[in-house]
C-alpha cells in the first residue's frame, strides 16, 4: 500500500484507503468533469469534499496540492512508475485518466486529437466565458448598474455556443465517439439553466446542443457524478 503521509492534503481529509485513487472536489461544473471520468471508467476512488470556501481551497493543506485553490485536483497512489502523483487543472486530470485508463482518450491517434481539440475549447473558451457570464447573470455580477461587462460576456457565450451548435450537425458526441471532451462541455452547457442564461444565448436556437445535453445528462455516471462528493 502506498503510503501518502507525504501529502499534507491528507492532514486535513483523511485518506480511509491509501490504495485507491483520491478526489479533492466539489460538484461544480469543473469538479463533475473528473467525477464523470471516474465513475464512466469504473476507477476504485475516494471522493473528498472540498468547499469553494476559503477556509477549504486557501488552507496550507489543499494548496499544497493544488497552489491554484481551485477544485478538482487527485491524489493517485499509483502513478507513473508506481509513484504517487498528485495533480490539478480538470483538463490534465481529464488526459491523465484517460491515458491510465485506455477509455475515452480518443479512438485512433488522430481522434486523439481531435479530443484534446474540443477539451481545450472547453477550458479556453466554454469554462471561462460562461463563468464569467455566470458572475454577472447571477452573482454579485449582476448588480453593477454597467451593462458593459454582461453584454460582453453573454455576446461571446451565445457565439460559443454556435461554435458547439455547428459541430454537432450529424454528430452524437462532440470528437465522434463518447470522450473526456463531452465529460468536460456537457457540465459547462448543463449550467446554463443553473444560470438562468438559456434566453440570453440563444438556447431555442440550437436543437443540436438540446439534444446533446440531454443524451449527457441522461447516462447513468454523469447522474452519480452529478452530487460527488455530495454538498
Amino acid at each position: 500500500m502506498a503510503d501518502l503521509s507525504a501529502f499534507p492534503v491528507t492532514r486535513r481529509w483523511s485518506v480511509q484507503d491509501a490504495a485507491v485513487l483520491q478526489l479533492f472536489s466539489f460538484p461544480t461544473p469543473n469538479g463533475v468533469k473528473v467525477s464523470t471520468m471516474l465513475e464512466e471508467t469504473g476507477l476504485p476512488y475516494e471522493a473528498h469534499r472540498v468547499t469553494l470556501a476559503d477556509a477549504d481551497v486557501r488552507s496550507p493543506e489543499f494548496l499544497s496540492l493544488n497552489p491554484n485553490n481551485k477544485i478538482p485536483a487527485i491524489l493517485d497512489p499509483d502513478g507513473p512508475d508506481g509513484r504517487p502523483i498528485g495533480l490539478f487543472e480538470s483538463g490534465a486530470i481529464l488526459i491523465y485518466l484517460a491515458e491510465k485508463t485506455g477509455q475515452f482518450g480518443g479512438t485512433s491517434r488522430a481522434n486523439r486529437h481531435e479530443v484534446h481539440q474540443w477539451l481545450m475549447f472547453q477550458m479556453g473558451g466554454v469554462g471561462p466565458m460562461f463563468g464569467q457570464m455566470g458572475f454577472f447573470v447571477k452573482f454579485a455580477g449582476a448588480a453593477i448598474e454597467d451593462p458593459r461587462p454582461r453584454e460582453r460576456y453573454v455576446a461571446e457565450a451565445a457565439r460559443l455556443l454556435r461554435v458547439v451548435e455547428g459541430a454537432l450537425e450529424g454528430r452524437e458526441w462532440i470528437a465522434g465517439d463518447y470522450s473526456i471532451a463531452d465529460m468536460a462541455l456537457g457540465p459547462w452547457l448543463g449550467a446554463l439553466e443553473f444560470y438562468g442564461a438559456k434566453p440570453l444565448v440563444g438556447w431555442d436556437e440550437a436543437p443540436n446542443v438540446q439534444g446533446y445535453v440531454r443524451r449527457f445528462q441522461e447516462r447513468p455516471a454523469v447522474r452519480r457524478a452529478s452530487n460527488i462528493p455530495p454538498r
